[in-house]
């Protein structure tokens, strides 16, 4: 479904925060309105306001794809329909104007922006892409980064659903880790492997 790719936005709000490391970059309006990106006409209408509002609507999304990583998929969809009730919008066709080779217009879905603030407009197309993403491909597709202390949100679009990092970056950092450790383990005279003298203890 061509709406999916509204999810991007979901993850955008979520990985506005990196909890672990407690830095936040929501902080401002000119950061609401940098979420939002140029082709919305929405970001116009941000205020301070909304800096409070999509941080607590953060927190609810990230809970979804804290639910999904954790493989309750129940509790991912009931926290995403949550929002969905709260933040609705409307679908509708449009063709803003582009023109195929044949010269008929490129109709494609389309999530109209009526909300009466800048949040509701965010929330409502965020969460609609997710929900179109999450019954197109399975509530599988939503992730939380398992590399220390990285707890970004993602969205798993390999072929065989073996994603577990937000990027090639964090792979790379947990796979060195992972080596240096067994590495560490191997090496320790305290390791399982070590023999044992005539009492039986290790040494």
């Amino acid at each position: 479904m061509e709406l999916n790719y509204y999810s991007d936005l979901a993850v955008r709000l979520v990985n506005s925060e990196q909890p672990e490391r407690g830095e936040d970059t929501l902080t401002s309006v000119d950061a609401v309105r940098e979420l939002f990106g140029s082709n919305s006409a929405m970001w116009r209408r941000a205020t301070e306001a909304d800096v409070g509002r999509l941080r607590a609507v953060r927190t609810r999304l990230r809970a979804v794809f804290a639910a999904a990583s954790e493989s309750d998929e129940v509790r991912a969809v009931d926290l995403l329909n949550a929002l969905l009730m709260e933040f609705p919008t409307s679908p509708q066709i449009s063709g803003h104007g582009d023109l195929d080779s044949e010269g008929r217009p490129r109709w494609h879905m389309h999530l109209a922006e009526q909300p009466a603030n800048a949040t509701a407009a965010y929330a409502a197309t965020a969460c609609m892409g997710l929900a179109f993403h999450l019954t197109d491909l399975g509530v599988d597709r939503l992730g939380i980064c398992q590399a220390t202390p990285c707890r970004n949100a993602y969205l798993d679009t390999s072929t065989n659903r073996s994603r577990r990092y937000c990027s090639d970056r964090c792979a790379t950092r947990a796979n060195v880790a992972a080596y240096r450790a067994r590495k560490r383990r191997e090496s320790s005279p305290e390791g399982p492997e070590a023999p044992e003298d005539a009492t039986g203890a290790t040494g």
